[in-house]
């Protein structure tokens, strides 16, 4: 009977062996590489620095209208105007302006690093069934993988800062964005490809002419989802040094301020709200004009 209660399990001084020895690997490769693969960053964070300087430095004023313009750009709604103006008041109001700024930059920077990366990985994926196959399993992983854990290895071989924050958000955040981009494409009406392949159309041109256009919406929603990931990871990247509205909301945690907490949570809330509302309102004006064209 306990041959059925106890489940077979490694000798502990083997599983303690094969831990040290996985560790150590590591340590090894980050004393060895480390200084190298920081370097490879440099530019990221001198992008970063420059996003943050110019949302903390420009006039409240200023940035206030230019977040409006491209409310009103991307939406035509002046409800979502509106509510932009009302959550930008409300923050500022608060006094959470500064946080806020730093933490928009960071969203602008990991969604900008997403779309870089994600949208070429979602094409090949698209055009390739074998990648497909290799890179879902993968996604799958990145997906269920709980955050916390995406901060170990970015920390042991980069350190604590801006930079292994970012990374780590870029990491959590893009699943959503290869995905999209690879579902839009394939869901691109096989009679518009084969029209095009009629009049000519090479490989390049079929797919910057044709199934990005056309599957435009659905990358849309996919940038929406990475946005969405990407603040819902700007609290646990405070742990390692992000600066922004996260940084509060841990020190609240730590000191149970719960009003610091609550305030700044609702200012991560609203940036949310914000970016969602304009990100779908995009969305579905492409999708029309799409049906309108196409229809």
């Amino acid at each position: 009977m306990s041959w059925f209660q106890d489940f077979p399990q490694m000798d502990e001084d083997a599983l303690r062996g094969l831990k040290q020895t996985i560790d150590e690997a590591f340590r090894t490769f980050t004393r060895a590489h480390g200084e190298g693969i920081e370097g490879l960053f440099a530019p990221l964070q001198k992008f970063l620095l420059v996003s943050e300087r110019f949302m903390t430095q420009t006039p409240w004023p200023i940035i206030v209208l230019i977040v409006l313009a491209i409310a009103w750009a991307a939406s035509r709604s002046v409800k979502v105007v509106l509510g932009a103006l009302v959550a930008l008041m409300a923050i500022g109001y608060f006094g959470m302006w500064d946080d806020s700024m730093r933490t928009v930059s960071m969203i602008f920077v990991c969604t900008v690093m997403s779309i870089a990366i994600g949208l070429p990985i979602g094409i090949c994926m698209a055009r390739s069934e074998r990648l497909q196959r290799l890179v879902n399993p993968v996604l799958d992983v990145m997906q269920t993988m709980p955050s916390f854990v995406y901060l170990i290895p970015v920390v042991m071989l980069l350190g604590i800062g801006r930079v292994p924050g970012l990374i780590a958000v870029v990491i959590y955040a893009i699943p959503p964005m290869i995905r999209m981009t690879n579902l839009g494409i394939r869901l691109v009406d096989k009679d518009v490809l084969e029209a095009a392949d009629a009049f000519g159309s090479s490989a390049w041109q079929k797919l910057r002419n044709v199934q990005l256009p056309l599957a435009l919406p659905t990358i849309m929603a996919g940038i929406n989802q990475t946005i969405m990931m990407a603040l819902a990871m700007v609290v646990i990247a405070s742990m390692i040094g992000v600066q922004g509205l996260g940084q509060p909301v841990l020190k609240a945690i730590a000191n149970q301020y719960f009003t610091l907490g609550i305030f700044n949570g609702l200012a991560i809330v609203a940036i949310a709200i914000v970016f969602d509302r304009v990100s779908q309102a995009y969305g579905k004006r492409l999708q029309k004009h799409l049906e309108v064209v196409h229809g």
